[in-house]
């Protein structure tokens, strides 16, 4: 009767362990592209400008601590710059402290992909930061245009934060921009105003996203809003930004 009990505790122990490798082979992980400005000056200003580092750790921290794998990519590869008034004490949250502690995420960081190297069937969905940067840069870049167009057409959402709905500007679908008849949201002409860059900025990015047929709206300036349309996500500011990642995750967990 022992060897018996025991024989079957053993069959038992072997179909376990092989429901569970079975259950985690199933189970794949899912993998977001960030893409980050590489532009740091401020137009004519003589002050720099980049990524706004909020707008990066909330997103990255709401996705990683869920387990999703990131990788981060730069039109010139490398070190992304930091919109220096973005890593000041008066703009930190708990996660920008927590930013400020990571030195495994800051090398990561150091050592982006480019992003002319990056393809789109190696991910789940990508995610765009803001800051100023990307009007320059991310908004003109072919790269940027043809790696969205990739994700939206396969299925693979797409989402943006705070100035990134700029590089929007120019990703068409079958000829029509993308963000034509979308609902959308992004960083305000009232909010540029109160940070006196109306007219530094290449372009407003409200008129931008309605002037190429988006059905822009806002919330009150500074405080979270997010706009899913499909599989379309934007936020209109930093305090946005986690919500955008919280859409995000939502639709990857939909996805098997």
């Amino acid at each position: 009767m022992k060897k018996v009990a025991l024989f079957a505790l053993i069959v038992l122990t072997v179909g376990c362990f092989t429901a569970t490798a079975q259950k985690n082979k199933k189970t794949k992980m899912k993998k977001v592209l960030f893409v980050l400005t590489s532009h740091s000056d401020l137009g004519n200003t003589g002050e720099k400008t980049g990524f706004w580092v909020e707008e990066f750790a909330a997103p990255y921290y709401e996705l990683a601590d869920k387990g999703v794998l990131i990788d981060i990519a730069t039109p010139l590869g490398g070190q992304p710059p930091i919109d220096p008034k973005s890593a000041d004490a008066s703009f930190a949250t708990e996660d920008t402290k927590r930013f400020d502690k990571d030195t495994a995420l800051q090398v990561k960081l150091s050592k982006t992909h480019k992003l002319a190297d990056v393809k789109e069937a190696d991910y789940d969905a990508v995610f765009y930061p803001g800051g100023h940067g990307p009007l320059w840069d991310l908004a003109s870049s072919e790269d940027s245009s043809k790696l969205i167009t990739s994700f939206y057409t396969n299925n693979k959402p797409v989402a943006f934060v705070c100035h990134s709905p700029a590089v929007l500007k120019n990703v068409k679908v079958n000829g029509e921009f993308l963000v034509k008849g979308k609902k959308v949201t992004g960083f305000s002409n009232t909010e540029e105003a109160a940070v006196g860059l109306t007219d530094v900025v290449p372009f407003l990015l409200e008129d931008a996203l309605q002037e190429n047929g988006a059905s822009y709206s806002k919330g009150e300036d500074w405080n979270p809003y997010a706009v899913e349309d499909g599989l379309l996500i934007t936020g209109q500011n930093p305090a946005s930004s986690k919500l955008v990642a919280e859409k995000l995750l939502h639709q990857l967990n939909q996805k098997k």
